[in-house]
Protein backbone atom coordinates (compact mmCIF):
# COMPACT_ATOMS: atom_id res chain seq x y z
CA UNK A 1 0.00 0.00 0.00
CA UNK A 2 2.30 2.85 -1.28
CA UNK A 3 1.13 6.29 -1.06
CA UNK A 4 2.72 9.73 -0.27
CA UNK A 5 5.96 9.40 2.08
CA UNK A 6 4.38 10.74 5.23
CA UNK A 7 1.24 7.48 5.08
CA UNK A 8 4.22 5.06 4.08
CA UNK A 9 6.19 5.27 7.31
CA UNK A 10 2.85 5.24 8.96
CA UNK A 11 2.58 1.45 7.36
CA UNK A 12 5.55 -0.29 8.81
CA UNK A 13 3.16 -1.49 11.05
CA UNK A 14 2.09 -5.14 11.15
CA UNK A 15 -1.24 -4.32 12.14
CA UNK A 16 -1.79 -7.95 13.28
CA UNK A 17 -3.02 -8.62 9.15
CA UNK A 18 0.38 -9.21 7.58
CA UNK A 19 0.06 -12.85 6.19
CA UNK A 20 3.00 -15.24 6.66
CA UNK A 21 4.93 -15.41 2.87
CA UNK A 22 3.50 -18.67 0.75
CA UNK A 23 7.36 -19.61 0.80
CA UNK A 24 7.29 -20.87 4.02
CA UNK A 25 5.00 -23.57 2.60
CA UNK A 26 6.02 -26.73 2.28
CA UNK A 27 4.26 -29.43 -0.50
CA UNK A 28 0.84 -30.51 0.90
CA UNK A 29 -0.42 -27.30 2.68
CA UNK A 30 2.27 -28.57 5.79
CA UNK A 31 3.95 -25.45 7.16
CA UNK A 32 7.80 -25.46 8.11
CA UNK A 33 6.94 -24.09 11.46
CA UNK A 34 4.49 -26.60 12.38
CA UNK A 35 6.59 -29.28 11.47
CA UNK A 36 7.05 -32.24 14.39
CA UNK A 37 6.49 -31.69 17.69
CA UNK A 38 7.20 -27.88 19.81
CA UNK A 39 10.33 -27.10 21.03
CA UNK A 40 10.91 -25.85 24.76
CA UNK A 41 14.44 -26.94 24.45
CA UNK A 42 15.08 -23.49 23.08
CA UNK A 43 16.47 -20.73 25.89
CA UNK A 44 14.04 -18.90 27.22
CA UNK A 45 15.42 -15.46 28.79
CA UNK A 46 12.04 -13.96 30.34
CA UNK A 47 11.33 -14.51 33.76
CA UNK A 48 10.25 -18.00 34.57
CA UNK A 49 6.60 -17.53 35.05
CA UNK A 50 6.34 -15.96 31.36
CA UNK A 51 8.58 -18.69 29.60
CA UNK A 52 6.43 -21.30 31.61
CA UNK A 53 3.34 -19.50 29.63
CA UNK A 54 3.99 -20.61 26.56
CA UNK A 55 2.68 -24.52 27.31
CA UNK A 56 -0.78 -22.79 27.49
CA UNK A 57 -0.07 -20.92 23.58
CA UNK A 58 -0.45 -22.86 20.33
CA UNK A 59 -0.09 -22.33 16.65
CA UNK A 60 -2.60 -21.90 14.42
CA UNK A 61 -3.65 -22.20 10.74
CA UNK A 62 -6.21 -21.05 9.35
CA UNK A 63 -7.69 -17.92 7.05
CA UNK A 64 -4.18 -16.49 8.33
CA UNK A 65 -2.10 -19.59 7.56
CA UNK A 66 0.19 -18.98 10.62
CA UNK A 67 -1.34 -17.26 14.05
CA UNK A 68 -1.41 -18.09 17.70
CA UNK A 69 -4.37 -19.17 19.85
CA UNK A 70 -4.49 -19.09 24.24
CA UNK A 71 -5.36 -22.42 26.24
CA UNK A 72 -8.37 -20.19 28.42
CA UNK A 73 -10.13 -24.10 29.48
CA UNK A 74 -8.99 -27.83 29.16
CA UNK A 75 -10.78 -27.45 25.38
CA UNK A 76 -10.95 -24.10 24.26
CA UNK A 77 -8.88 -21.63 23.07
CA UNK A 78 -9.03 -17.83 22.73
CA UNK A 79 -8.00 -16.27 19.25
CA UNK A 80 -7.71 -13.42 17.78
CA UNK A 81 -10.63 -13.08 15.10
CA UNK A 82 -8.95 -11.30 12.17
CA UNK A 83 -6.42 -14.07 11.85
CA UNK A 84 -9.96 -16.77 11.09
CA UNK A 85 -12.19 -14.40 9.33
CA UNK A 86 -15.50 -16.47 8.53
CA UNK A 87 -13.74 -20.21 8.49
CA UNK A 88 -15.35 -22.56 10.37
CA UNK A 89 -12.64 -24.70 10.86
CA UNK A 90 -9.12 -24.40 12.21
CA UNK A 91 -5.96 -26.03 12.42
CA UNK A 92 -4.59 -26.89 15.76
CA UNK A 93 -0.69 -27.88 16.21
CA UNK A 94 -0.24 -29.43 19.72
CA UNK A 95 3.14 -30.48 21.30
CA UNK A 96 2.86 -33.98 20.25
CA UNK A 97 1.00 -35.69 17.50
CA UNK A 98 -0.66 -34.83 14.77
CA UNK A 99 -2.50 -31.46 13.89
CA UNK A 100 -5.83 -31.44 15.40
CA UNK A 101 -8.93 -29.97 13.96
CA UNK A 102 -10.80 -27.65 16.16
CA UNK A 103 -13.87 -25.73 15.58
CA UNK A 104 -15.12 -21.83 15.15
CA UNK A 105 -17.70 -21.10 17.82
CA UNK A 106 -19.71 -18.50 16.06
CA UNK A 107 -19.97 -15.12 18.13
CA UNK A 108 -21.67 -11.52 17.30
CA UNK A 109 -18.87 -10.03 19.56
CA UNK A 110 -17.79 -6.94 17.58
CA UNK A 111 -14.03 -6.91 18.76
CA UNK A 112 -11.02 -8.48 17.63
CA UNK A 113 -11.72 -12.39 19.44
CA UNK A 114 -13.23 -15.62 18.58
CA UNK A 115 -13.08 -18.79 20.86
CA UNK A 116 -12.13 -22.32 19.28
CA UNK A 117 -13.22 -25.86 20.60
CA UNK A 118 -10.60 -28.34 20.24
CA UNK A 119 -11.97 -31.36 21.72
CA UNK A 120 -8.83 -34.05 20.95
CA UNK A 121 -6.26 -31.46 23.26
CA UNK A 122 -3.92 -33.29 25.51
CA UNK A 123 -4.09 -32.08 29.11
CA UNK A 124 -1.84 -29.28 29.90
CA UNK A 125 -2.11 -25.72 31.71
CA UNK A 126 -5.36 -23.39 31.05
CA UNK A 127 -4.63 -19.49 31.52
CA UNK A 128 -7.26 -18.11 33.86
CA UNK A 129 -9.58 -15.00 32.49
CA UNK A 130 -9.65 -12.63 35.43
CA UNK A 131 -11.54 -9.64 34.83
CA UNK A 132 -8.99 -8.59 38.04
CA UNK A 133 -5.63 -9.04 35.33
CA UNK A 134 -5.31 -5.21 35.00
CA UNK A 135 -1.58 -4.18 35.00
CA UNK A 136 -0.37 -1.08 35.93
CA UNK A 137 0.60 1.65 33.70
CA UNK A 138 4.87 1.31 33.38
CA UNK A 139 4.30 -2.47 34.35
CA UNK A 140 6.35 -4.75 32.35
CA UNK A 141 4.04 -7.40 30.07
CA UNK A 142 5.29 -9.80 27.73
CA UNK A 143 4.21 -11.33 24.80
CA UNK A 144 3.65 -15.20 24.02
CA UNK A 145 2.80 -16.81 20.29
CA UNK A 146 4.07 -18.82 17.53
CA UNK A 147 7.64 -17.73 16.09
CA UNK A 148 7.69 -18.37 12.30
CA UNK A 149 11.91 -18.03 12.53
CA UNK A 150 12.41 -20.44 15.52
CA UNK A 151 9.81 -23.15 14.70
CA UNK A 152 8.61 -22.89 18.42
CA UNK A 153 6.02 -20.93 21.05
CA UNK A 154 8.68 -17.86 21.98
CA UNK A 155 8.35 -15.61 24.90
CA UNK A 156 9.53 -12.05 23.38
CA UNK A 157 11.49 -9.38 25.49
CA UNK A 158 9.05 -7.10 27.63
CA UNK A 159 7.98 -3.90 27.10
CA UNK A 160 6.17 -1.27 29.78
CA UNK A 161 2.12 -0.47 29.28
CA UNK A 162 1.65 3.00 27.88
CA UNK A 163 -1.96 3.04 28.51
CA UNK A 164 -4.67 1.49 29.73
CA UNK A 165 -8.20 0.54 28.09
CA UNK A 166 -10.08 4.14 27.71
CA UNK A 167 -12.86 4.02 29.85
CA UNK A 168 -16.07 3.60 29.03
CA UNK A 169 -15.23 2.50 25.61
CA UNK A 170 -16.06 -1.49 25.70
CA UNK A 171 -13.94 -2.22 22.81
CA UNK A 172 -10.43 0.06 23.56
CA UNK A 173 -7.26 -1.93 24.13
CA UNK A 174 -4.32 -2.07 26.24
CA UNK A 175 -1.48 -0.28 24.50
CA UNK A 176 1.96 -1.23 25.46
CA UNK A 177 5.73 -1.92 24.12
CA UNK A 178 5.89 -5.39 24.40
CA UNK A 179 7.89 -6.67 21.07
CA UNK A 180 5.51 -8.52 19.15
CA UNK A 181 5.89 -9.86 15.20
CA UNK A 182 3.21 -11.41 12.60
CA UNK A 183 2.23 -15.03 13.66
CA UNK A 184 1.53 -13.26 17.16
CA UNK A 185 -1.69 -12.42 16.87
CA UNK A 186 -3.92 -14.06 18.82
CA UNK A 187 -1.29 -15.48 21.33
CA UNK A 188 -0.76 -14.16 24.99
CA UNK A 189 0.38 -11.23 26.55
CA UNK A 190 1.03 -11.54 30.13
CA UNK A 191 2.31 -10.10 33.41
CA UNK A 192 6.00 -10.89 34.53
CA UNK A 193 3.82 -13.42 36.85
CA UNK A 194 2.66 -15.34 33.97
CA UNK A 195 -0.88 -13.83 34.52
CA UNK A 196 -2.58 -12.93 31.45
CA UNK A 197 -3.34 -9.44 30.81
CA UNK A 198 -4.76 -9.61 26.89
CA UNK A 199 -4.83 -11.29 23.87
CA UNK A 200 -2.12 -10.14 21.08
CA UNK A 201 -3.68 -7.98 18.56
CA UNK A 202 -1.23 -6.10 16.34
CA UNK A 203 1.74 -3.48 16.68
CA UNK A 204 4.92 -1.83 15.43
CA UNK A 205 7.17 0.29 15.54
CA UNK A 206 7.03 0.54 20.09
CA UNK A 207 3.64 0.44 19.45
CA UNK A 208 2.00 -2.34 20.40
CA UNK A 209 -1.62 -3.49 21.29
CA UNK A 210 -3.33 -5.95 22.99
CA UNK A 211 -7.27 -7.10 23.81
CA UNK A 212 -7.82 -6.69 27.09
CA UNK A 213 -8.57 -10.47 29.13
CA UNK A 214 -11.41 -8.73 30.43
CA UNK A 215 -13.15 -9.05 27.01
CA UNK A 216 -12.92 -12.94 27.05
CA UNK A 217 -15.76 -13.23 29.23
CA UNK A 218 -17.95 -10.66 27.56
CA UNK A 219 -16.74 -13.37 24.28
CA UNK A 220 -17.91 -16.01 26.52
CA UNK A 221 -21.36 -14.92 26.53
CA UNK A 222 -22.06 -13.94 23.24
CA UNK A 223 -21.04 -17.38 21.44
CA UNK A 224 -22.46 -20.31 20.53
CA UNK A 225 -24.76 -21.71 17.98
CA UNK A 226 -27.10 -18.76 18.43
CA UNK A 227 -24.85 -16.49 16.83
CA UNK A 228 -23.82 -18.13 13.53
CA UNK A 229 -25.58 -15.42 11.25
CA UNK A 230 -24.32 -12.68 12.92
CA UNK A 231 -20.83 -14.45 12.51
CA UNK A 232 -20.76 -15.25 9.31
CA UNK A 233 -21.16 -11.39 8.69
CA UNK A 234 -18.72 -10.22 10.83
CA UNK A 235 -16.21 -12.81 9.14
CA UNK A 236 -17.08 -12.13 5.95
CA UNK A 237 -16.44 -8.68 6.33
CA UNK A 238 -13.00 -9.20 7.91
CA UNK A 239 -12.22 -11.37 4.78
CA UNK A 240 -13.19 -8.86 2.29
CA UNK A 241 -11.70 -6.07 3.92
CA UNK A 242 -7.84 -8.31 4.35
CA UNK A 243 -8.14 -9.01 0.78
CA UNK A 244 -8.91 -5.55 -0.67
CA UNK A 245 -6.07 -3.96 1.68
CA UNK A 246 -3.62 -6.78 0.47
CA UNK A 247 -4.43 -5.92 -3.25
CA UNK A 248 -3.99 -2.52 -2.58
CA UNK A 249 -0.22 -2.95 -1.38
CA UNK A 250 2.79 -2.42 -3.55
CA UNK A 251 0.22 -0.59 -6.27
CA UNK A 252 1.32 2.88 -6.44
CA UNK A 253 -1.99 3.88 -8.80
CA UNK A 254 -4.35 6.17 -6.78
CA UNK A 255 -7.61 4.41 -5.76
CA UNK A 256 -10.63 4.80 -8.05
CA UNK A 257 -13.88 5.70 -6.27
CA UNK A 258 -15.64 2.26 -6.61
CA UNK A 259 -12.14 0.58 -4.93
CA UNK A 260 -12.60 3.25 -2.12
CA UNK A 261 -16.09 2.27 -1.67
CA UNK A 262 -15.59 -1.55 -1.49
CA UNK A 263 -12.69 -1.24 1.02
CA UNK A 264 -15.18 1.48 2.89
CA UNK A 265 -17.92 -0.71 3.23
CA UNK A 266 -15.94 -3.70 3.87
CA UNK A 267 -13.87 -2.50 6.58
CA UNK A 268 -16.28 -0.63 8.56
CA UNK A 269 -18.53 -3.28 9.02
CA UNK A 270 -16.18 -5.48 10.10
CA UNK A 271 -15.94 -3.06 13.70
CA UNK A 272 -12.42 -3.91 14.29
CA UNK A 273 -11.00 -0.21 15.03
CA UNK A 274 -7.37 -1.66 13.32
CA UNK A 275 -9.26 -2.33 10.36
CA UNK A 276 -10.21 1.55 10.27
CA UNK A 277 -6.72 2.65 10.87
CA UNK A 278 -5.75 0.30 7.62
CA UNK A 279 -8.73 1.75 5.76
CA UNK A 280 -7.74 5.58 6.57
CA UNK A 281 -4.22 4.89 5.94
CA UNK A 282 -5.04 3.53 2.85
CA UNK A 283 -7.62 6.03 1.36
CA UNK A 284 -4.64 9.01 3.12
CA UNK A 285 -2.44 7.16 0.86
CA UNK A 286 -3.90 7.98 -2.11
CA UNK A 287 -5.01 11.61 -1.11
CA UNK A 288 -8.47 10.40 -0.08
CA UNK A 289 -8.15 12.99 2.79
CA UNK A 290 -12.10 13.53 3.34
CA UNK A 291 -12.46 9.56 3.87
CA UNK A 292 -9.54 8.72 6.05
CA UNK A 293 -10.58 11.88 8.34
CA UNK A 294 -13.69 9.57 8.44
CA UNK A 295 -12.52 6.30 9.39
CA UNK A 296 -9.73 7.65 11.72
CA UNK A 297 -12.78 9.65 13.62
CA UNK A 298 -14.88 5.73 13.63
CA UNK A 299 -11.11 4.24 15.28
CA UNK A 300 -10.82 7.23 17.68
CA UNK A 301 -14.67 7.06 18.80
CA UNK A 302 -13.98 3.32 19.34
CA UNK A 303 -10.50 3.81 21.40
CA UNK A 304 -9.06 7.41 21.63
CA UNK A 305 -5.84 5.98 22.93
CA UNK A 306 -4.93 4.74 20.52
CA UNK A 307 -1.69 5.62 19.10
CA UNK A 308 -1.87 4.72 15.43
CA UNK A 309 -5.19 6.19 15.11
CA UNK A 310 -4.01 9.60 16.44
CA UNK A 311 -0.90 9.35 14.41
CA UNK A 312 -3.02 8.80 11.08
CA UNK A 313 -5.45 11.56 12.38
CA UNK A 314 -2.28 14.00 12.65
CA UNK A 315 -0.46 12.97 9.34
CA UNK A 316 -4.15 13.74 7.43
CA UNK A 317 -4.66 16.88 9.09
CA UNK A 318 -0.92 17.90 8.36
CA UNK A 319 -1.41 16.78 4.52
CA UNK A 320 -4.89 19.15 4.64
CA UNK A 321 -2.98 21.51 6.28
CA UNK A 322 -5.57 21.79 8.97
CA UNK A 323 -2.73 22.58 11.51
CA UNK A 324 -4.96 23.92 14.26
CA UNK A 325 -6.60 20.64 14.27
CA UNK A 326 -3.73 18.19 14.62
CA UNK A 327 -1.86 19.83 17.46
CA UNK A 328 -4.50 17.78 19.96
CA UNK A 329 -3.15 14.75 18.39
CA UNK A 330 0.59 15.70 18.27
CA UNK A 331 -0.18 16.54 22.02
CA UNK A 332 -1.51 13.27 23.09
CA UNK A 333 1.24 11.73 20.96
CA UNK A 334 4.28 13.55 22.60
CA UNK A 335 2.54 12.46 25.89
CA UNK A 336 3.17 8.72 25.19
CA UNK A 337 6.03 8.45 22.42
CA UNK A 338 7.75 11.51 22.32
CA UNK A 339 10.79 10.26 20.65
CA UNK A 340 9.14 9.04 17.41
CA UNK A 341 10.29 10.57 14.81
CA UNK A 342 7.36 11.51 12.84
CA UNK A 343 5.49 12.72 15.98
CA UNK A 344 9.03 15.26 16.72
CA UNK A 345 8.96 15.92 12.83
CA UNK A 346 5.16 16.62 12.71
CA UNK A 347 5.28 18.64 16.29
CA UNK A 348 7.63 20.83 15.19
CA UNK A 349 6.04 22.16 11.64
CA UNK A 350 2.15 21.95 13.47
CA UNK A 351 3.56 24.20 16.06
CA UNK A 352 5.24 26.66 14.12
CA UNK A 353 2.21 26.73 11.68
CA UNK A 354 -0.30 25.96 14.06
CA UNK A 355 0.99 28.86 16.62
CA UNK A 356 1.87 26.65 19.49
CA UNK A 357 5.62 27.65 20.01
CA UNK A 358 5.26 25.47 23.37
CA UNK A 359 4.80 22.89 21.06
CA UNK A 360 7.26 23.61 18.28
CA UNK A 361 10.22 23.66 21.64
CA UNK A 362 8.86 20.78 23.02
CA UNK A 363 9.86 18.90 19.90
CA UNK A 364 12.51 20.11 19.37
CA UNK A 365 14.22 19.06 22.39
CA UNK A 366 12.98 15.86 21.85
CA UNK A 367 14.84 15.77 18.39
CA UNK A 368 17.93 17.13 20.40
CA UNK A 369 18.23 14.31 22.33
CA UNK A 370 17.36 11.60 20.20
CA UNK A 371 18.17 12.56 16.61
CA UNK A 372 21.18 15.19 16.77
CA UNK A 373 21.97 14.75 13.05
CA UNK A 374 18.94 17.00 12.40
CA UNK A 375 19.09 19.73 15.12
CA UNK A 376 20.42 22.23 12.08
CA UNK A 377 17.91 21.36 9.57
CA UNK A 378 14.99 21.94 12.60
CA UNK A 379 17.07 24.89 14.02
CA UNK A 380 16.78 26.46 10.30
CA UNK A 381 13.05 25.58 9.69
CA UNK A 382 12.52 27.27 13.52
CA UNK A 383 14.43 30.60 12.92
CA UNK A 384 13.34 31.11 9.12
CA UNK A 385 9.73 28.50 8.62
CA UNK A 386 8.89 28.99 4.81
CA UNK A 387 5.01 30.72 4.99
CA UNK A 388 1.94 28.68 5.68
CA UNK A 389 -0.06 27.39 2.46
CA UNK A 390 -3.76 27.48 2.13
CA UNK A 391 -5.66 24.87 4.05
CA UNK A 392 -7.43 22.83 1.91
CA UNK A 393 -10.70 22.01 1.13
CA UNK A 394 -12.36 18.62 2.03
CA UNK A 395 -15.29 16.65 0.36
CA UNK A 396 -18.40 16.18 2.45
Amino acid sequence: MNGRPAMARNRRLWDGFSRIPAAIVLAGGVFLFLVGSRSWADVCEQPGPVCAARAAVFAVSSFDPVASAVRIAPNTLVTSRHAIADEAEVTVFAAEGQPLPATVLPSDYPGDLVLLSVPGLPPGPVMEVSADSKPDVGELVYSVGADVSKGAIRAYSGGAVLMPPAADRPLARLHHMAYSQPGNSGGALVSGEGRLVGIIASGGEGRYEAVPVIAVAELQTRSGAGFAEASKVIGKAVRDCTLLLEDRRGKRAPLTDAEAESIESACMATENRQYFDLAAQTFGGSGMLGRSFEASKASLEQDPNSLNARLTAAINYHLARWYEEEIPHLRFLMQHIPDDPQVIRLGIQAGVWGGDADLAAAAFDRLKASNPNMVAAAQKFLENPPPRAPRMELPQ
